[in-house]
């Protein structure tokens, strides 16, 4: 048995409905498309589904069966050449002789019911918590993918359940509050069941005074910049921004499309509808981003500015932080439908003076859920990193140039994510379901 991170033990139940809970959601979101669909296009940014579900099968079969409990077979002959993401080019992935949907539903099957015949009564050990979470979390970033890949693909929108009623006021949130600066401590303690690498061991680093908006920036915010011609203007732009917007050719967001009455209105999934102004925008890049920060006098913040908003407390006096921090912006109990956007069931974002009871101390609205949210930071190691059983989750991406983004989106689990939780993508990627808040200069 490898050995595994201190991890909190779980209930093996809990760790069940986690895992269920998972595979429900990948196959809702995959076994209702067409035959057509099980490869699909091939393209840079997407998995083709059929190889996509046979990897996660793998993931829980390498991670779970194989490293964990040392079983010395995986569950389908020749597994690892098939679907391990780690060795095989994504390019080649279209190519490889992929079993039927049959046999690899059967797969996942065979995983699944060897995973739970060795979880014990009661409460897991240590190194099970740690395993199951991890392989659970990790489809559970699938099942996002799968989302923003049906939005790329124009696939109709999935059935995920009844939607809950979105709390708070409609409309826009504007504003600002100033935070004081202090020492922080960036990352994720002990008190998270399951934490990544990337997000330990905690560092510690001085923030400064800053002032940030309480809410991500609109659509309607966005289409002023549209409007004064923010993709022609050259000055707003980094080089590598200019250069990805000249070979894009895009002349506003990517799924916007004019009205012909001077407005907008953008494709969701497979339906176009009327663009909805107090909506966070969404699908930008962060050459978009930093680009209409540029445009309104504004920048995006560092990581450590966004954790700081999103997790502390004033002291006594509102002039410093005082000690401590949250795991979620309203506090240390879990998310539930009315603090925030999350868990994909309103497919698709809320306005952004929604959620109220998901506010952080110092007023900040919708930090988790609704879009993920680009930073200033570059994607890299605190002192002290160490890769874990899934080397490949972070260690080959601090060298690439990836963007740190906070928050999570609407179609993120409310498990995964919480304030020390990072996401890292290349700049240029404005498929996944990403905005941004800013700062003032």
């Amino acid at each position: 048995m490898p050995e595994t991170p201190p991890t909190p033990r779980q209930d093996s139940e809990d760790l069940v409905r986690m895992l269920d809970d998972a595979r429900t959601r990948s196959l809702a979101l995959t076994l209702d498309l067409d035959a057509s669909r099980w490869l699909g296009p091939q393209l840079a940014i997407v998995n083709p589904p059929l190889w996509e579900l046979g990897h996660l099968g793998f993931f829980h079969d390498h991670f779970a069966l194989r490293e964990l409990y040392g079983l010395p077979e995986y569950r389908l002959a020749g597994a690892e050449r098939l679907y391990d993401s780690s060795r095989i080019p994504h390019d080649d992935r279209w190519s490889l002789p992929l079993p039927g949907i049959e046999e690899t539903l059967a797969y996942l099957d065979r995983v699944r019911g060897a995973m739970l015949e060795r979880l014990p009564d009661g409460m897991a050990s240590a190194a099970q918590s740690y395993v199951y979470q991890l392989t659970t979390l990790h489809e559970d970033m699938h099942g996002e993918a799968f989302l923003y890949t049906r939005q790329t693909l124009a696939d109709p929108a999935p059935e995920l359940g009844p939607a809950p009623p979105t709390p708070g006021p409609e409309g826009p949130w504007p504003g600002e509050v100033s935070i004081p600066g202090g020492r922080h401590w960036l990352g994720s303690d002990d008190r998270v069941a399951f934490r990544f690498d990337n997000e330990k061991p905690p560092m510690e680093v001085e923030v400064a005074p800053f002032t940030i908006a309480l809410a991500p920036v609109t659509n309607a915010e966005f289409a002023e910049f549209v409007a004064d011609g923010g993709y022609q203007r050259r000055e707003l732009w980094s080089e590598a921004g200019w250069q990805w917007r000249e070979q894009q050719g895009l002349e506003a967001p990517l799924y916007w499309q004019g009205d012909g009455r001077g407005g907008w209105r953008v494709r969701h999934f497979d339906r176009w509808r009327a663009l909805a102004p107090h909506q966070p925008v969404v699908h930008v890049s962060y050459h978009e981003a930093e680009a209409w920060c540029r445009w309104a006098g504004r920048r995006l913040p560092g990581e450590a500015e966004w954790e700081v908003a999103a997790s502390r407390m004033p002291d006594e006096t509102g002039n410093a932080l005082a000690p401590g921090k949250r795991l979620h912006p309203w506090g240390d109990s879990p998310a539930t439908p009315r603090h925030a956007n999350l868990d994909g069931q309103r497919l698709g974002p809320a306005d952004v003076a929604a959620f109220p009871a998901g506010d952080s101390a110092f007023g900040c609205r919708q930090m988790l859920g609704n879009v993920w949210e680009w930073t200033a930071s570059t994607f890299g190691p605190f002192p002290g990193f160490q890769a874990e059983l899934y080397r490949d989750y972070s260690a080959p991406w601090f060298r690439e140039g990836r963007h740190v983004l906070r928050g999570g989106a609407w179609a993120t689990r409310a498990r995964l994510v919480h304030t020390g939780y990072r996401n890292f993508f290349t700049p240029e990627r404005n498929d996944i379901l990403a905005g941004f808040r800013t700062c003032a200069l």
